[in-house]
């Protein structure tokens, strides 16, 4: 975040309330944006905007007029936990063949037939 951001939040934003990991969520007071209200995130460390919540994305993206309560936001027992983006550092997911996972793949059955240009 931005000292813009912080200015602007500090004269303009009202919280609006808080998820699991401490972000916190804003709208303005009276100001909008092409006829709708402003409403904005500031995160909790990094700013990653993997670890905003549905309700809260749903909110943010003026999908519904206010964020789901607490009792419908609790993960369901099929829910796994949070992962942050994992994409460029060491545990990234790398398919089976890829360079940076040993570089072997599967011999081909033979049914692979390729195209050449006729």
């Amino acid at each position: 975040m931005n000292l813009g951001t912080l200015i602007y939040t500090a004269l303009h934003g009202q919280l609006v309330g808080t998820d699991e990991f401490g972000n916190r969520y804003y709208k303005a007071r009276g100001d909008k944006l092409w006829g709708r209200e402003r409403r904005w995130v500031l995160y909790q460390g990094e700013p990653e905007a993997t670890k905003i919540p549905p309700e809260w994305h749903a909110w943010l993206h003026h999908t519904t007029t206010e964020p789901l309560t607490d009792e419908a936001s609790r993960a369901r027992p099929w829910q796994k936990d949070h992962l942050p983006n994992m994409t460029g550092t060491t545990a990234a997911y790398r398919p089976k063949g890829h360079l940076l996972a040993g570089g072997k793949r599967a011999k081909a059955t033979g049914d692979y037939e390729p195209w050449t240009p006729g």
